[in-house]
Order: structure tokens, then sequence, then C-alpha cells
């Protein structure tokens, strides 16, 4: 072992229920760390973790709360064990807008820190799988964007960066091999082509390209300054935006389909219609500037009463919701989410529904099942809920839903914790559980992993997922931001394009609702 030395860059930093460390790496391959704590000052020392990396989260809600807490880093090699560093950190309660911060901080991470660094997009998971490569998503970018408009609004970056971020991304944005203004569902990190979601799936993809936006749409109206950078950025962002050809994906019918391929053309067929994430496609299709749509096909096609995905008006849980699939009991929680990551509910309605009450209905609703909980999973219950897409414990992916096709067991946090706008009580109980009480395996670097299953075994350490989705980290941090700030909502709202679509469907806005649901938004941003 090289002679002990101090590590560089040491640091402690305490929270709520763990403390985090980091230090510099100051060894070779071959040597790891242990790290020790003490709660009476060094008299005593307990090995909390032992690791190759430079970082760790040490949970100590085992040891108590309110602590105060002693820490010395070891570097083990041959058995020999080395102090190179000691500090101290403490732990207190925090309250419910400091969990909220650290949570959506946390989970910005996944955007800010590692992101693919030559275009700066998000990837679509991580850890990557090994036989696609080091992918990037379009919808999961859109996500990201609101990330990055939250971290510079709280101060966690500064303006300048996040703004040399995006105009990094829309280089690649501009390059992307797009089809009618379109992008892909997904690009290779190293290369400007689409890379196939599916088989037939190798081309545009206007749900995703929407998401993008939705996205683009909030920065070009938040980041407002008469500098040369927010200014090229603007300017990018409404050549891309004019770019975009929805009235293509008609086919000229009544209805928008959700893919197109140079290679296969309409082979997808997937007309998009009945009740689920894609409304924001519809709003955005007929606010275009330059190759809207006209109302017909959101009317004819994507509301039409006579599709069973669509109109609902069945009661569920004494709680009757308007829209969705019958089956599922309105679907995974996802559909109250990627839409209205910008577009506002509170108070919005038109024919069919008022958005605020169908997505606080939906929610309720999916709560309300996993407390009945029909097939006697482990865990279920009012701290212990949400079911919407995302990877399956212990392996797989599905849009969790309930019933007994989507219901498996798995709880993913990004339900929940979406939901705070609509369910804030409800949603935060279920934040507490899932830190307080399993933050030790499913709490990690970039915030919560995505599914935890108590039912597949009594090891803690396999009841969760390890990984990381963009389309689920991304709306953690936007829709909590919407609910602490309604930063997110007020910004896309803004923007005239999108008040002529929402116009031209016949939405409408209840002033009256909105100001009363504004109470909790109107605080300061706060670190």
């Amino acid at each position: 072992m090289h002679p002990p030395a101090m590590a560089a860059d040491w640091t402690l930093e305490g929270y709520d229920s763990h403390v985090e460390l980091n230090w510099d790496d100051l060894y070779e391959e071959g040597t790891h760390y242990r790290i020790d704590v003490s709660s009476d000052g060094g008299q005593k020392w307990q090995t909390r973790k032992e690791t190759n990396g430079s970082f760790a989260l040490d949970f100590v809600r085992d040891m108590g709360a309110n602590l105060q807490l002693k820490y010395r880093l070891m570097a083990v090699e041959d058995d020999k064990a080395t102090e190179i560093a000691s500090g101290t950190a403490s732990t207190r309660d925090f309250t419910d807008d400091e969990l909220l911060n650290m949570v959506q901080k946390y989970t910005f991470r996944y955007f800010w820190e590692y992101a693919e660094p030559s275009s700066g997009m998000a990837r679509e998971r991580i850890p990557f799988m090994d036989e696609d490569g080091d992918i990037v998503t379009t919808g999961g970018t859109g996500f990201g964007i609101a990330a990055i408009i939250t971290a510079a609004e709280r101060g966690w970056i500064t303006r300048e960066t996040a703004v040399a971020r995006l105009n990094k991304m829309t280089d690649h944005l501009e390059q992307f091999e797009r089809f009618k203004g379109m992008w892909a569902h997904w690009y290779t990190a190293d290369d400007l082509n689409a890379f196939n979601f599916s088989k037939f799936d190798d081309g545009g993809d206007i749900v995703e390209s929407a998401f993008m936006m939705q996205g683009l749409l909030t920065a070009r109206q938040y980041f407002d300054s008469d500098n040369k950078e927010e200014k090229r950025l603007r300017q990018r962002i409404t050549v891309l935006w004019e770019d975009m050809d929805w009235q293509w994906y008609t086919q000229g019918r009544d209805i928008l389909y959700w893919h197109w391929s140079k290679n296969y053309g309409w082979k997808m067929n997937h007309p998009i219609k009945g009740y689920n994430e894609a409304l924001i496609v519809y709003v955005l299709a007929a606010s275009s500037p330059t190759n809207p749509i006209s109302a017909k096909p959101y009317h004819d096609g994507w509301a039409s009463w006579e599709n069973e995905t669509f109109r609902n008006y069945s009661e569920y849980y004494g709680i009757t919701l308007p829209l969705g699939n019958k089956v599922n009991m309105g679907g995974p929680l996802f559909f109250a989410h990627y839409s209205f990551m910008g577009l506002d509910p509170r108070g919005l309605r038109d024919r069919y529904a008022n958005y605020w009450e169908q997505n606080r209905r939906h929610t309720l609703i999916n709560r309300a099942y996993s407390i009945d909980n029909p097939f006697g999973w482990e865990g279920y219950g009012e701290d212990f809920w949400g079911l919407t897409a995302g990877d399956m414990v212990p392996v797989g992916y599905t849009a969790h839903a309930p019933g007994a096709e989507r219901d498996h067991g798995t709880i993913a946090p990004t339900a929940a914790l979406s939901s705070m706008p609509y369910t804030p009580e409800e949603s935060m109980k279920v934040l507490k559980n899932l830190y307080r009480n399993h933050g030790k395996h499913l709490f990690g670097r970039m915030g919560f992993f995505d599914g935890i299953n108590l039912s597949v075994s009594g090891d803690p350490e396999t009841q969760v997922r390890n990984t990381y989705l963009a389309i689920d980290q991304g709306p953690i941090v936007g829709m909590i931001e919407n609910y602490r700030s309604a930063l997110l909502w007020n910004t896309f709202m803004k923007d005239k394009d999108v008040q002529r679509g929402l116009k031209k469907l016949g939405f409408s806005v209840d002033r009256n609702v909105r100001t009363r649901l504004n109470a909790k938004s109107d605080q300061e941003p706060s670190s």
C-alpha cells in the first residue's frame, strides 16, 4: 500500500435518515475502502460499508434519529486497514418540504451527472443493457429538460450552465435523423441515426416527440433573457417546433398515428385513441403554427365516445372515473403524469372531463386498489402503493396497473411521488415509508430505484430492482415541482401557440379552481 494520506475532498452531508459520503479515490486498483461510524465520539466503532468506489450512502435509522456521528474512512489492502480521513455528520428529522427537495435534487442527478456526455441527452436507463448499448431517449430527455429548468430555478445549477446543456442537446436534436420533423424513440449515443425500438419502430414516434417538445417549449418560455445564448436557444427550439409535420401523421384521416418509418411506412398502424398518456400529442398537434391538425382528429379519433378505452364513468371504491380503461381502473398512473409535466390540469376541462378531477380520482383509485390488495401482496397499504410503468422485481418490465394481468406485486416509487400534486398527504406517506423504512436498499445516488416488491423474498436486497429509467425519474422531479411551486405548469401554459391549440380543441380553464389549487404553489422556491 502507498504511504497513508488524508483523502482529498472528503465530504460528509447528513440528511433525515442517511449520510452521504464522497472522497477522492487515492489508491491504485485493488484497494477498497471501509467506512466506520461512531455515535459516542469515537469510543466505539462499527463498520457500515465496504466499497471499491469513492461514494457511499449510510442509512442510519437503525441507530436512531437526530444523530451526531463521527466517521472514519479506511483504505484496506491485504487485510490491513489504514485510516485516511475522518469527519462528523448529523442527521435530523426533515420537514415535508425538505424531504421533497432532497428527493428532487437526488433524482435530478440522473439528468445532470449521468447524462450521455456528448449530447447531454438522458440515457434510456442506468445501468444500460449490454445488448443495446448506451441508448438515449427522446421522451425521457423531454422530462429531463423539465428537471433542468427546476434545478436552475432552485439554484442547484446556474442558469448559464442550464442553457449551455440545453444548447448542447439542441445541437444533437437538429442533427438526429428525423421523420417529417419528428424524432425516433431512441438514438445511439455515438450515432445520429435512429435506434430501433422494435422491428418496425425505427422512425418517427410522435408521442415521444411530443414529450420532448413539451419540455422544449417550457424551456423556450423559461429562458427568456435577452442574451446571446438564451436567444439562440429560443430560436433553435422554434425552428425544431415549426419543423414538426403533425398533418402528415394523420394519413389524411381524422386521427393521429403513433409511428411512421422511411423503411416500413405505416406498418405499425397504431392510431392514438382512447385515454392514455398521449393527450399532449393532440394538444401540440393542434397548437402547431406551421402544420397543425384541425379539431376533428381530437374529437372523432382520440376522444370518440364509442371507444371503450376512452369513456369510463364507472365507479371504483366509491369513486367515479370519467376516462380510461375500465378493466384496469383507468390504467397505469403515468397517464396522469406524462402529458401533465407542462400541461396544467388545474381547472382544465373540455366536453369530456375536468382533468384535475380525472387525475386526482385516477390516483385515489390506484391507491384504494392497493389498500384493498385483492391478491394479497406483501406490504401494500396506505404507505405502500403506486402502480405504473416500470421495471418488475425481480426481472422484466410492464405497465403495472390494477387487475390480475397488470398487478405483479411491484410498487414503483415514481407512481406515488409523481402524483404529489393530486394526493399530497397520501403521496407523502409513501415517500416517508419508502425512504425511512426501505431506503437502505431502495434509495441510491440518483434517488429511488425503479421498483420494490416485498413478496419476492424475505431478503431486502432482492426486493429491489436496482435500476433507473429516464421516464420514471423525470416525472418525480417535475411533478413534485408542480406541487411545490407550479413552475412548469405556469411556464408552459404561457406559450401562445399552446393557448391557441387548447382553444381550438374546446378546452377552457376555470380560473377559480386554479386560484384555489394554486395556494400551495405560491411559495418561493427554496433550496
